[in-house]
């Protein structure tokens, strides 16, 4: 008797809840917004001290209600039915374009956003949605500082996140204005391609829907301005791409990281179609592109290249610079910048390959080549030396393969053919090798720093096209020389070209006798200790002063070098002991072997380091109390003392640096082969391999 009861009160209680109360709810709901435009005749109060957005928020309600009661899972309700059927969302479009009452296009991108986000059933299939959603992204992103900003990234959010669970609707949403116009040309309320897998035709509902609330609707439309289409650009014009990339503008940091982080969304669950229709049919790339050069361009004329290297780790999640830091002109434009091209390699990096592949080319194609390679090569040294520091810092952030490699191909052409300006006069390397050696110190120490940069880079083209080329064969080597029965006869520093008779009548000797024939292993190779010893040694003891303070290291010297003296040294030593750390024989026995038998005419780093010293000590041989001198200025450039200017300080920061060289190169050879382990090889590695 209970159970059956309970049944009968079930029934009763199903019986005063029919579908269609539903129905006539939202109806009204719908009728109220549609009567407010029919009889109100304020035009200046606001859109949110109305009704309108309690209503809609009652239509949201009763649609996510009725989708739970739903037995039949993907069945769409008839409240849902009377909103396709009836064409609310495009109404509601239009009533957002008008913005009117004030703020309604707010309230429009809100119940789009949850109706999207909230309604389980598929709906970006049906063309009555498709077709508004497409409007509305049209009125947004367009106007950098809107009012709507916020509700505008909150719906394209939406869209991205219903993209990421079906990434077979990027298409259909990304062909945008055309997919729109051949369906209105058809006059067909049918759903998109999608429809045939199991969406109800919009045009059959599962009841008749009442019609009240459609004679208003009808009146409102007689009163709103005639919709008209934008005819189709022909380039297949994406407007989820254009409204996203024009919020990554916005001032407003969060709303322009979350639509970085939604067009990076999109570019990375791309399928193979809609990968190809981003690059061929959209203004992606372009648009991306198009940006980073405006913000290139909007650097001032002049920015210091000291200012440049201090903004590292500028990143796109947080591009603005640390307020910590010193200010600058244009600092804040630097980083907007930087923050950007961060953003541009990180896409580069998450991106489908074409898409990947394509942007990367672009970049290239429009910021490197047409904008930067004629600063590179203009007359004017304010030019070269910006945009070389530019560079370097764009190198510096750069991390994906596929940029690495467009950038590689600028800089050092695409063949395999030496980037040194003898052999390739008419490429960018050549040129920047020659300002390696520019007249004005500040365009040579900046093009090193470049170089530095570019040798970390991971890619077998830099060293190649730099070094090895110039290598390979080792053509530095005296072909045919019998190997030295003893160290003293090539190693006689009366003979030596590089040392003049006035260096060594000066007094100065080298700080240890010339060493016995180096010891050698099995197979004649010299071993480590010897070479470590031979660049210890460049030195002579009385120009050496390391000793009389606490030992630093050789970063010391370069942490403060932008603005002295010696920096361009300390960038040639900097360089040059990169090249000496790469793992290869070739430029280890050409950079860190002192015991090479060379051919005529061939110097090698520790024959050059030979003649500088000497070179170097002649010069400074009559200055007087000359260790003291040199013990200030060391002190000095470890900001152990306050800075006095000197006589002939050039030369004793010289003799300085060289020491500290010396020692770094000495340590290179000590690591890279330590006195037990293995000694220098000297076959050369297969083609290409570094």
């Amino acid at each position: 008797m209970l159970s059956r009861l309970g049944a009968l009160l079930q029934e009763a209680m199903g019986a005063r809840e029919p579908s269609i109360d539903l129905l006539e709810a939202f109806v009204e709901h719908w009728k109220g917004i549609t009567n407010y435009y029919i009889e109100s005749t304020d035009e200046n109060t606001p859109a949110k001290k109305t009704d309108i957005p309690w209503r809609l928020r009652q239509m949201l309600d009763i649609l996510v209600y009725e989708e739970k009661q739903q037995a039949a899972a993907g069945e769409a309700g008839p409240c849902l039915e009377y909103l396709l059927q009836h064409k609310i969302l495009e109404t509601l479009c239009t009533l957002g374009k008008a913005e009117y009452p004030p703020g309604m296009r707010q309230q429009v991108l809100q119940f789009f956003s949850k109706v999207l986000a909230q309604v389980q059933h598929p709906l970006l299939h049906y063309l009555s949605v498709h077709r508004p959603v497409q409007k509305l992204l049209r009125l947004g992103g367009t106007v950098p500082g809107s009012l709507t900003e916020k509700e505008e990234v909150q719906f394209t959010t939406v869209l991205c996140s219903k993209i990421q669970q079906d990434p077979a609707l990027l298409t259909y949403i990304l062909e945008g204005r055309k997919t729109v116009g051949r369906k209105e040309a058809s006059r067909e309320a049918t759903a998109l391609p999608r429809e045939a897998a199991g969406v109800k035709n919009e045009e059959q509902p599962h009841s008749k829907a009442p019609d009240r609330g459609a004679q208003g609707a009808r009146a409102l439309s007689t009163q709103l301005p005639a919709e008209t289409e934008e005819p189709d650009g022909g380039t297949g014009e994406s407007n989820l791409i254009t409204s996203l990339i024009g919020l990554c503008k916005s001032k407003r940091g969060r709303v322009a990281l979350k639509a970085q982080e939604n067009l990076l969304l999109l570019v990375s669950v791309a399928s193979q179609a809609a990968a190809t229709y981003l690059v061929q049919s959209s203004p992606c790339c372009p648009a991306i592109v198009e940006h980073l050069c405006q913000l290139y361009q909007s650097l001032p004329s002049f920015l210091d290249p000291a200012d440049i290297a201090t903004l590292e780790g500028i990143s796109w999640r947080l591009p603005s610079a640390p307020s910590d830091e010193v200010s600058f002109p244009g600092k804040e434009t630097l980083a907007a910048f930087l923050g950007w091209f961060d953003y541009c390699d990180h896409l580069i990096t998450e991106a489908h390959t074409v898409v990947s592949d394509a942007l990367a080319k672009s970049v290239a194609e429009k910021l490197f080549v047409e904008i930067l390679q004629p600063q590179l090569l203009h007359v004017s040294e304010q030019s070269i030396l910006t945009s070389t520091a530019l560079l370097t810092a764009m190198l510096r952030q750069l991390r994906s393969p596929a940029l690495l490699r467009e950038a590689v191909a600028f800089l050092l052409g695409t063949d395999q053919q030496p980037a040194a300006p003898e052999d390739s006069p008419h490429t960018l390397g050549g040129h920047l090798v020659r300002h390696c050696d520019h007249l004005s110190d500040e365009i040579s120490i900046a093009t090193l720093r470049l170089f530095e940069e570019l040798l970390q880079k991971p890619h077998e083209r830099i060293i190649h096209s730099l070094v090895l080329c110039h290598l390979e064969g080792r053509p530095y080597v005296a072909r045919g020389s019998p190997e030295p029965e003893s160290y003293e006869d090539t190693l006689d520093l009366e003979e030596d070209p590089y040392f003049t008779d006035g260096f060594l009548d000066s007094g100065f000797q080298p700080s240890v006798k010339p060493p016995p024939a180096p010891v050698t292993n099995p197979d004649g190779k010299t071993a480590v200790t010897e070479v470590v010893n031979s660049f210890l040694c460049l030195v002579p003891e009385e120009a050496k002063t390391s000793a009389f303070l606490e030992e630093t290291g050789y970063d010391t010297y370069v942490h403060d070098a932008y603005g002295l003296p010696y920096s361009l040294n300390l960038q040639v030593t900097s360089v040059l002991s990169r090249l000496a750390l790469f793992p290869h024989p070739l430029i280890h026995e050409y950079l860190l072997d002192p015991y090479i038998n060379l051919a005529p005419g061939c110097r090698s780093l520790f024959s050059v380091l030979v003649r500088v010293i000497g070179d170097l000590m002649q010069r400074v041989q009559r200055l007087p109390q000359l260790p003291g001198k040199l013990l200030l200025v060391r002190r000095h450039l470890m900001g152990q003392a306050p800075g006095r200017q000197l006589d002939h300080q050039t030369l004793l920061q010289g003799v300085i640096v060289l020491e500290e060289f010396c020692k770094e190169l000495a340590a290179i050879a000590f690591v890279k082969f330590p006195p037990h382990g293995p000694h220098l090889r000297l076959s050369e590695p297969p083609e290409g391999h570094v």
